[in-house]
């Protein structure tokens, strides 16, 4: 399998000096050709992660999940979120849950405390425990249980590689995604399969449902409701409210992608070493070189004191 060559995409100076380097990959590419890119690939594949969200969720559109449990455009945004654990997050999985007829109890995606520092400190300062609704993943595991209930697939099994609603989300992003290839497939985070792939394949499975009108309710989601995508200091949440047509879904292992709507482009960016503040660097900056948007980004680095002693550049 070719190596890959990322390239510098950021650099830390303080002082004069280069104190701190971040390497990638940025690609752009519109529905049919990638227009440019940062860092040879060489179709190296990477694993989708949380970026396969809303592709995942392309089936609660397919199977009229949406349909079934008259889901509201929240509800159908926190299937695609990776929520940072807040009370609106919390209450709309409540509410979906209550509508397909289960509980909390059926989700096997686990517990970690919630991404929300604010919400982190409210619990301990109330001495509550987080529960499972608190997993930045709960929202996709209710949209896999709803499809798993609706179709007679067994609800105790629905992480295994094998379910059927596995293989038919595997087949769902293998169509999206314009896949011709097997890539390695493992287990994300959260414990259900997740696939891996070029990131040209990511950037065409985005423009494939959120150019689509088969898919306008996920679309509306994204951008009508983009704190349910992610709250408190979330990255994709940040571009979505201060841009116009612009969607946007951060990924572990340092992705983020970005769809612009209106010109039917989206560009990927990979932070090699999986730095979030730097792969907010890279994508603002993106979104401001590309003329979508002109996002705040505080570049500067300074001491405890308040003094400007360098700052955050972008190659």
């Amino acid at each position: 399998m070719f190596n890959p060559r990322p390239e510098i995409l950021v650099k830390y100076l303080r002082g004069t000096l280069v104190e701190e380097e971040h390497v990638g990959f940025r690609m752009l590419a519109d529905r049919e050709r990638i227009i440019e890119y940062t860092g040879e690939t060489g179709h190296y594949p990477f694993y989708l992660r949380s970026c396969a969200k809303p592709l995942q969720a392309a089936l609660l559109i397919d199977y009229g999940m949406d349909i079934k449990y008259n889901m509201t455009e929240q509800e159908i945004a926190i299937c695609c979120a990776s929520h940072a654990g807040e009370d609106v997050h919390i209450e709309v999985e409540k509410s979906l849950l209550n509508k397909i007829g289960l509980d909390e109890s059926y989700l096997k995606c686990g517990i970690h405390k919630p991404l929300s520092r604010t919400k982190q400190q409210e619990m301990l300062l109330n001495d509550e425990k987080e529960t499972v609704l608190h997993n930045n993943c709960a929202g996709k595991h209710i949209m896999m249980l709803g499809l798993c209930k609706m179709n007679g697939w067994n609800m105790a099994s629905y992480d295994s590689f094998e379910h059927p609603l596995q293989i038919k989300i595997k087949e769902k992003i293998t169509e999206l995604c314009r896949l011709n290839h097997r890539f390695p497939l493992t287990k994300d985070g959260c414990g259900v399969p997740i696939m891996s792939m070029p990131l040209e394949n990511m950037l065409f499975g985005y423009l494939n449902i959120f150019t689509n009108p088969r898919y306008q309710k996920i679309t509306n989601a994204f951008l009508n409701q983009p704190y349910l995508i992610g709250g408190e200091n979330r990255l994709d949440t940040k571009i979505i409210q201060n841009s116009n047509n612009i969607i946007a879904k951060v990924g572990a292992g340092g992705l983020c992608i970005a769809v612009n709507i209106e010109k039917q482009e989206a560009f990927v960016v990979k932070i090699s070493d999986c730095d979030m503040k730097a792969r907010e660097a890279v994508v603002i900056k993106s979104l401001k070189n590309l003329h979508w948007a002109d996002i705040p980004f505080d570049n500067l680095i300074k001491t405890l004191h308040g003094e400007i002693v360098g700052e955050i550049v972008v190659v």
